[in-house]
């Protein structure tokens, strides 16, 4: 198949800025993924659309405070962007300005609190960085970095925690998995009190994600790898859905990916994935998602089509554009069943 087989023209007013009012306030196009069927409802509907005994897999994920502004040694302005933790106070990083910051560069932050050592340039232009500082690198980044919000989003955040999912625990990701960014606490008990089981995994999600594919055919595209772990329960509770002929919902493509990873059928518990899920591609586990909108010629599109047929996704996201809804990160969801 090719790229341009994902391609759709968005209206560049419906690509949401801001957070909608209330996390559980968005709409939900609900895509039939047998008859390509739509409907219109409200997020806080989700409840009456699962079935007691369904299991719903949720990705914890917190996203860090990646984004650190800084100095270069000849005073002009640098900006470094976490990717991927590789080792004790080394990582892969987005690096700017590129042609400044080659290997043997430095950065530092604040008032010399924090430094950072340009080791190698990647391939794909990544720098791996080496960082110093007194005490925990966690506490330092709180105090100096800020939320890395896409590209798309033009708008300043006024609270960082309507970046985080609600029941986010682990600190790892430099963008939300933000099919959860719609739950409350009320709703995850309502949806719990009427039988559905909730299951939690954890994929740190990389701005790879978000990346279109820039090859002519998608079978010629190197997929970006994330971490993720899967706890015993959340594996224990998947086997038995399955056996079970119960339903189970991944909450967003990064959930998708985990529990389509090799990782649920291997003995370890976590690892480095980096399936690249496009149509053609036989499901193993997840017999429905809920996701929000994605770019055109991403990735994540390609994923969605890949459970709902492209011919199906395409034309419900026309009917999305038709109809007003919102899209990406803060934007609408889509419930396909």
């Amino acid at each position: 198949m090719k790229t341009s087989d994902f391609y759709y023209s968005l209206p560049p007013e419906l690509i949401a800025q801001t957070p909608s009012e209330r996390r559980d306030g968005s709409r939900l196009m609900c895509l039939d993924k047998s008859s390509g069927a739509v409907s219109h409802r409200l997020f806080s509907n989700l409840p009456k659309l699962l079935r007691s005994g369904d299991l719903l897999v949720l990705n914890d994920s917190r996203v860090l405070p990646a984004r650190l502004m800084g100095r270069r040694e000849s005073g002009g302005a640098a900006e470094i962007l976490l990717l991927r933790n590789l080792e004790s106070g080394v990582w892969e990083c987005l690096a700017k300005p590129g042609k400044s910051l080659r290997v043997g560069a430095r950065v530092t932050f604040g008032d010399g609190e924090l430094s950072a050592l340009i080791e190698d340039v990647l391939p794909d232009g990544n720098r791996v960085v080496r960082f110093e500082y007194a005490g925990i690198f966690s506490e330092v980044l709180e105090r100096l970095g800020t939320m890395p919000l896409p590209p798309y989003i033009k708008i300043r955040l006024d609270d960082p925690e309507r970046y985080q999912t609600v029941y986010c625990r682990e600190s790892g990701s430099a963008a939300a998995p933000t099919a959860g960014l719609h739950f409350t606490p009320e709703l995850l008990s309502e949806i719990e009190r009427n039988g559905v089981e909730l299951r939690y995994l954890t994929l740190h999600v990389g701005l790879g994600t978000f990346r279109p594919v820039k090859v002519g055919s998608i079978s010629e595209h190197k997929m970006h790898s994330e971490f993720v772990i899967i706890p015993d329960e959340t594996k224990a509770a998947v086997l038995r859905a399955k056996r079970d002929r119960r339903r189970i919902i991944a909450v967003g493509t990064t959930a998708c990916r985990g529990l389509e990873s090799d990782i649920m059928s291997g003995a370890a518990n976590s690892g480095f994935v980096n399936s690249f899920i496009y149509p053609g591609y036989k499901f193993k586990l997840v017999d429905a998602l809920l996701t929000n909108f994605h770019l055109p010629e991403s990735t994540l599109i390609m994923l969605v089509s890949a459970i709902a047929g492209r011919e199906n996704v395409l034309a419900a996201y026309r009917d999305a554009i038709r109809e007003r809804y919102r899209f990406f990160s803060f934007g609408d969801a889509m419930f396909i069943s």
